[in-house]
């Protein structure tokens, strides 16, 4: 049985924000609990020239949204970037999970062979389906899935490899 573009794509990144997002409803209970204050974790870096757990999750989103869209030709949804605290990154990631179930499987299977085109801040690109999904789209949300994991853990946050994967 052949796996359908649909299938690697909407279902896989449902789960990997679904993860995301009780990866974050984790980090905030312990946060809470521990009466640590939140911002330091939302503004939270690996190292200084990295992006912030804000922009981490923010850029998931993005990612996920965006080349979802762009397999299916049609317009993703624009959110600001203006997340400050746990209860809007969470919600963040279910906006983003709830534009990806209204996505049908038609609007992306057949998608493998059409050119896709996309602005970086720097230029534009082009790719096939395909490619574009399996070496640009899934790298790029588990890259920034896994960042804003690390984080979290980095500054004591008590997640494990089960917290990442979720529940099979």
């Amino acid at each position: 049985m052949s796996l359908s573009m649909y299938q690697a794509t909407v279902p896989t990144i449902i789960r990997a924000l679904e993860n995301l997002a009780a990866v974050l409803e984790k980090a905030e209970q312990q946060i809470d609990a521990k009466k640590f204050p939140s911002d330091a974790y939302v503004n939270a870096r690996l190292y200084p020239d990295m992006f912030p757990l804000a922009k981490q999750v923010q850029i998931a989103s993005d990612i996920s949204k965006g080349g979802c869209a762009r397999l299916a030709q049609i317009d993703p949804p624009a959110f600001e970037d203006n997340e400050t605290t746990f209860p809007q990154l969470i919600e963040r990631a279910r906006k983003t999970i709830a534009f990806l179930q209204a996505i049908k499987p038609e609007q992306i299977d057949g998608s493998e062979e059409r050119t896709v085109t996309w602005k970086t801040r720097t230029s534009e690109r082009s790719m096939k389906g395909q490619p574009y999904l399996l070496n640009h789209v899934l790298p790029n949300v588990f890259f920034h899935c896994t960042t804003a994991y690390d984080i979290l853990r980095h500054n004591g946050v008590e997640l494990g490899k089960q917290d990442f994967l979720g529940k099979s």
